[in-house]
């Protein structure tokens, strides 16, 4: 039931694009994850503090000033056209020239969402599990970030639904890495961790590379490490991320 979050999150990515200022990497988009409430959220969209969250064991969007929830909206049984109108009469206090619109310039893995699109609440324990899986990997790749000094904010990116950062490395010239934790896909069905390295826009052959402690390199298509988050604690993906991103940085 990954697809129910991944497309409430959608809400939140479309509040980005309507009301603020258009970044050319998309990331006026991108989500932050509160490990502490375990809820998606979007930036804040005026001066004044007000965001929209997703909450994941509620299955529900918040409307927030600052910490202060302004109005709540439960998604079990709602209807994609009843949610788009709560969005809109909530975001009129934001006093834009243009209302809320629901548009997204990217396709989603799923059926295109009509009107009537109806959401369905995922099991607890699945919600339960997704926000653990989301909390390792917000608290792995923060610990990463500041264990090695990296320059890159930690976001949830809509399109994929990946939780990443990315650098771009001072040597060797022209050498970036993306990593982080990806949602199943056809490379793996079920959530995990990867890092991959780009020349330019050409991903780096990992043939020659040293065999991980943690997970696998991968030279097929995607090249970079993959590891699945399967049994896997924040110590571990940690340890994952440093091995592989240091590899990079020894070219």
């Amino acid at each position: 039931m990954t697809n129910q979050i991944h497309i409430a999150a959608q809400y939140l990515a479309t509040a980005g694009i309507n009301f603020l200022d258009k970044k050319a990497d998309d990331s006026h988009t991108n989500l932050g994850f509160n490990t502490e409430k375990g809820s998606l959220e979007t930036w804040p969209l005026n001066d004044n503090g007000y965001r929209i969250a997703l909450d994941y064991q509620n299955f529900s969007l918040s409307w927030l000033r600052n910490e202060e929830q302004l109005g709540v909206i439960f998604l079990d049984g709602k209807t994609h056209k009843e949610i788009v109108t709560w969005i809109q009469h909530v975001t009129e206090v934001l006093e834009r020239n243009t209302p809320y619109s629901y548009a997204l310039h990217y396709d989603l893995p799923y059926e295109k969402i009509t009107a009537d699109f109806t959401f369905k609440k995922p099991a607890q324990e699945e919600l339960t599990r997704l926000v653990k899986l989301r909390t390792i990997a917000q608290n792995s790749l923060e610990a990463i970030v500041k264990e090695l000094n990296l320059d890159t904010t930690i976001r949830v990116w809509p399109h994929h639904f990946d939780s990443g950062g990315f650098i771009t490395l001072d040597k060797p010239e022209n050498v970036s890495v993306g990593f982080g934790m990806a949602i199943p896909d056809t490379l793996v069905a079920d959530f995990y961790l990867y890092t991959s390295g780009y020349n330019g826009h050409d991903g780096i052959s990992t043939e020659e590379f040293k065999k991980l402690s943690l997970g696998n390199w991968k030279n097929e298509g995607f090249k970079g490490a993959i590891n699945p988050m399967k049994g896997l604690e924040e110590e571990k993906a940690i340890a994952f991320f440093k091995e592989t991103i240091l590899t990079y940085k020894a070219l």
